[in-house]
């Protein structure tokens, strides 16, 4: 059962929100290694917020520097999320691929932000990964077309790391979310990327449905995924089903997900077949977010702690991780946001303010619009409302 809190639409909203930005920041120190390098490192399973990985050596120490992942910092997951919330701040209705370009793109290269994990002001294109900067490269500067943009991208979790918002908008509609954030994120990748932005978007907002429950998440979105992400989905979750714990999941879980991923055992050294286009294979975050939702029964801690410590690309496994469960309304531990936006210099609950404006707002739009629809088709003599 669900630990439930607040469940109005603004508390769903800014929980996730929340639990992303804090599951980012307690999963960055140690993104990239093993869970057994990780038991060795800090002495047992993490439990919460830890310092870097090589200590006061962070800003000389590869392969990690110059950036300062640790002591509640949140990383680009958070950055790229937050931005996308001021995207729909702007629009202030539905987002397509077009938006991306008008909007993102600029915000990324024009606006100085607080950089956590540089821990100076920089523009944010300073501070994303490559695979974030290709927005730039092939919209602003190659002037593709927005919507096949992210073709030639590695094929990664970049656009799918972000997608809560688009979730959030959506809330308890998700095909919805999944259809727009296909075509949000066609700006940014391709192929199993793109479509698990869509998954996750949907799993979000079937999150945030009243009633919802870590199982109904999981039905969402496997009644919406596609070839590999679909089947990755599937088999992780059997394989959580059969777990209480995280601790003895995390051998079977990689086990689970192995034949899915292309980046192959060693996350720092990925396989010569890695982040390429197919219709096989899926990103091994977000099979993995769903599972320690499940594992942990929605409770916001235990997932973000069992994605932590399953290591790899851990901070964006319990971004998702935190989103997923804050939708669904487990609370956000205090302990944990209060100190990661003290030492991230963020306002963790403003942009979860304001997209639940903008999603009352588009709400609002939307049913006018289904009303003109309903109106129109019964002029034609179809079925529906003619008053």
């Amino acid at each position: 059962m669900t630990p439930k809190g607040d469940e109005t639409l603004e508390a769903r909203i800014t929980g996730a929100l929340v639990g992303a930005a804090v599951g980012d920041a307690l999963g960055g120190p140690v993104e990239g290694y093993s869970p057994d390098q990780i038991l060795q490192r800090h002495g047992g399973r993490i439990h919460g917020i830890v310092g870097p990985w090589n200590g006061d050596a962070w800003r000389t120490a590869r392969p990690l520097a110059p950036y300062h992942k640790g002591d509640g910092h949140v990383t680009d997951d958070t950055l790229m999320t937050h931005a996308l919330v001021r995207v729909y701040d702007r629009v202030r209705d539905h987002l397509d691929a077009y938006a991306i370009a008008e909007h993102l793109v600029p915000d990324l290269m024009t606006n100085p932000r607080w950089i956590p994990e540089l821990e100076a002001e920089a523009l944010p294109l300073q501070r994303v990964f490559l695979a974030e900067k290709w927005l730039v490269a092939r919209i602003h500067y190659g002037h593709v077309d927005p919507r096949e943009a992210g073709v030639g991208n590695i094929v990664n979790c970049g656009a799918a790391m972000y997608m809560a918002p688009v979730g959030l908008v959506n809330a308890a509609h998700p095909a919805a979310a999944y259809a727009e954030a296909l075509d949000v994120a066609g700006a940014h990748q391709s192929s199993y990327g793109r479509e698990a932005a869509g998954v996750f978007a949907a799993a979000v907002a079937a999150a945030a449905t009243p009633g919802a429950t870590p199982d109904s998440v999981v039905g969402a979105c496997l009644s919406l995924a596609k070839d590999g992400t679909r089947a990755a989905i599937e088999r992780t979750c059997e394989v959580a089903a059969q777990y209480g714990d995280f601790e003895s999941a995390l051998v079977p879980l990689r086990e689970a997900v192995a034949p899915y991923d292309t980046v192959g055992p060693d996350y720092r050294a990925p396989s010569l077949g890695a982040r390429r286009p197919s219709r096989l294979h899926a990103i091994e975050e977000l099979p993995v977010a769903l599972a320690m939702m499940l594992i942990a029964g929605g409770d916001l801690r235990h997932a973000v702690l069992g994605a932590v410590n399953y290591g790899r690309d851990c901070d964006s496994i319990a971004t998702m991780a935190g989103a997923l469960t804050g939708a669904l309304g487990s609370p956000v531990p205090d302990d944990w946001s209060k100190r990661v936006a003290e030492a991230s210099r963020l306002d963790l609950w403003e942009p979860g303010r304001t997209l639940t404006a903008v999603a009352r707002e588009v709400f609002e739009r939307d049913v006018r619009r289904r009303r003109a629809h309903e109106r129109a088709f019964a002029a034609l003599g179809g079925t529906g409302c003619s008053d």
